[in-house]
């Protein structure tokens, strides 16, 4: 895979609410799966394909301990870009308004 195409996979990875709504939960630190559902009122098997889709894009980490899966934003440029892009759509709405 090419360098465009890696950076498409991450931005098709960003193009569903609920994969934005967990890395901004990821931005507070490492979670446990477990949480995560609580948070998002999902389905483990529905969570745990978009989770999948944000490792692939290289989004997120995952480390196991014991049975359970604790995710979190594999690098610090993932959260400049999520709150870049917050600025962006603020700057947008406000100028419709």
């Amino acid at each position: 895979m090419n360098n465009i195409d890696f950076q498409a996979q991450i931005f098709k990875a960003l193009g569903h609410p609920l994969r934005l709504k967990i890395l901004k939960r990821l931005v507070g630190g490492e979670l446990c799966v477990c949480k995560l559902v609580d948070d998002t009122q999902f389905t483990q098997a529905n969570l745990s394909q978009h989770l999948k889709i944000l490792s692939n894009a290289g989004l997120i980490a995952k480390r196991k301990e014991g049975n359970y899966s604790h995710y979190r934003i594999s690098d610090d440029k993932a959260i400049e870009l999520l709150n870049n892009c917050e600025i962006l759509a603020t700057n947008y709405i406000k100028r419709l308004l």
